[in-house]
């Protein structure tokens, strides 16, 4: 079971749109020391889905090698077919990462009936458990009765939960007898989460606000409330600022102002100009992010 605070990490990238070896390497060793609980690579903050497959497959392998067994490493391998994805958590299995994540099929509607074959399809492809990645932008909202009956399938074990809707969330730790493992997604309401049973964290800010999301579920986990709420209330005010940008190009744009050469969003994302991801650090400071 996946437990604490784990980094949706940025994936560095080179103009070509090759993996920044060096760079991810580097990432890798300041979250750990930075208190990183895991790690969840190449999902939307990653940009894996637009990203070469043999790409993602290099972030995974660099990656696992990096980490050493130190903290776990959970691979999003979704792709628009199938095959592709089969063959991503594949690789992911012998590249040593320990599970794979999915959301669901995605642009054509698919029906309860045509998502359970897809998990089931890649639950058979692996032997390391399965991650479902339930997420508004696949375009379809897995209540917790269908999620339960997915977590029957072999190697299905967890639920990375970013739909807002916690009622869902206390249903499906409830009718799962606690046994499913649920990782919290939206980093403006992980308090919420942990609330009503998520068992862990992942979120695209911990890339540079780690000690205050570690801080903030360890107050959780004390029974200290109030402190956790105060921790939240803090984070948020970040959140909130960084919401008036593009998520991924100002993310990226704060990894390199503390240093970390992660370069720009795959094409077409929008680049910050230098004046705008001034502006970004500026209000985010005042706002009181620390670099």
């Amino acid at each position: 079971m996946f437990t604490g605070i784990l980094p949706a990490l940025v994936t560095p990238l080179n103009e070509d749109h090759t993996v920044n070896e060096r760079v991810v390497r580097e990432l890798l060793e300041y979250e750990l020391t930075q208190g990183a609980d895991g790690f969840y690579i190449t999902g939307a903050t990653g940009e894996g889905l637009v990203m070469r497959p043999e790409a993602r497959m290099d972030m995974a392998e660099i990656a696992v090698n990096q980490l050493a067994g130190r903290k776990p490493c959970i691979a999003h391998v979704a792709a628009v077919d199938l095959e592709t994805t089969l063959r991503l958590a594949r690789h992911a299995e012998r590249a040593g990462c320990d599970c794979v994540a999915a959301i669901p099929p995605i642009y054509f509607p698919y029906g309860q009936d045509e998502i359970y074959r897809y998990y089931h399809a890649i639950s058979e492809a692996v032997h390391i458990p399965v991650m479902i990645y339930h997420h508004p932008a696949a375009g379809v909202e897995l209540p917790a009765d269908f999620i339960k009956r997915l977590f029957e399938i072999d190697n299905i074990r967890a639920v990375k939960w970013s739909y807002p809707n916690y009622f869902e969330m206390l249903r499906l730790k409830d009718i799962t007898h606690g046994e499913m493992n649920i990782l919290n997604g939206p980093d403006e309401t992980l308090l919420c989460g942990l609330a009503v049973g998520a068992d862990a964290g992942i979120g695209t800010t911990y890339n540079f606000l780690l000690p205050e999301f570690k801080a903030l579920y360890a107050a959780f986990r004390a029974g200290e409330m109030r402190q956790a709420l105060v921790e939240q209330q803090k984070i948020d005010r970040i959140i909130h600022v960084l919401f008036s940008y593009p998520l991924i190009p100002a993310t990226k744009a704060v990894m390199r102002c503390k240093g970390f050469d992660v370069g720009h969003a795959t094409d077409t994302m929008k680049r910050l100009t230098a004046e705008e991801a001034e502006t970004l650090i500026l209000s985010l400071t005042q706002a009181g992010l620390k670099l």
